[in-house]
Parts: structure tokens; C-alpha cells; sequence
């Protein structure tokens, strides 16, 4: 029998370098924030002409929400793409940059010279 490729134990890892170290957790804390300066700017400031508050998702979630864009473009969509989709290639990008991160710092604590406890197959 075939083992599956994405266990319980890999989905938990992923979400471990997605939410559990502080600098994906700066890094989405950050995100949230300019979310909701960004809401709070659309939904309740008077603006003379078009706010620009957008635009700060767009930098935080760069460069792989414009890989999601460019893909949806040559797929044959409008310039942006349907509104849900461009929400959906936000959330999708801020989360795999989160992941980046996440493993980013991984990377860089084990570069440190720290070394990790053997443990026994199975524990």
C-alpha cells in the first residue's frame, strides 16, 4: 500500500514554519495590520480622488502575488483578474512567504552551530 504524500506529520510541519516561529508571525502581524489600515481607509475616509492604501498589500505580498497575476494574465483573463482571485493571490502569496520565512529562519538557526537531540525512528 502506497503511503500518502502529505501525512498529518507534514501538514503539521508546514504549519509549524507558517505560524510557529516569531518572524513568520512578525511578518503576518505586519499583514493584518496594513489589512485593516487598508479596510478602515476604503470603508470609512473620505477621499477626493482614489486612495492609493491598496497598494501597501501589493508590496507586502511581493514578488509572488505578481507570479500569480502575470499566470492569470496569460491564462487569458483581464488585466488583474476577477476581484476573488486577486483576494485569493494575496492570501495564497502572503501565506507563501509566511512558509519562506518561516523556513528561512529554520535555515539560519541551524547555521548557528546548533545541533538537534537524536531521537529514536518513531518517537
Amino acid at each position: 500500500m502506497k503511503k500518502p504524500v502529505l501525512t498529518k506529520q507534514h501538514i503539521h510541519a508546514l504549519a509549524r514554519l507558517t505560524f510557529g516561529n516569531a518572524v513568520s508571525l512578525v511578518y503576518l502581524g505586519v499583514v493584518v495590520a496594513t489589512t485593516v489600515f487598508v479596510a478602515v481607509d476604503t470603508l470609512f475616509v473620505a477621499h477626493e480622488d482614489a486612495s492609493f492604501a491598496g497598494v501597501w498589500l501589493f508590496v507586502l505580498a511581493a514578488p509572488t502575488v505578481f507570479v500569480f497575476l502575470i499566470g492569470s494574465s496569460m491564462l487569458g483573463a483581464e488585466t488583474a483578474g476577477p476581484a476573488w482571485f486577486v483576494y485569493l493571490a494575496l492570501v495564497v502569496s502572503v501565506l507563501a512567504q509566511s512558509l519562506a520565512l518561516g523556513w528561512f529562519a529554520r535555515l539560519m538557526r541551524g547555521s548557528r552551530g546548533r545541533t538537534r537531540r537524536a531521537r529514536p525512528q518513531g518517537a
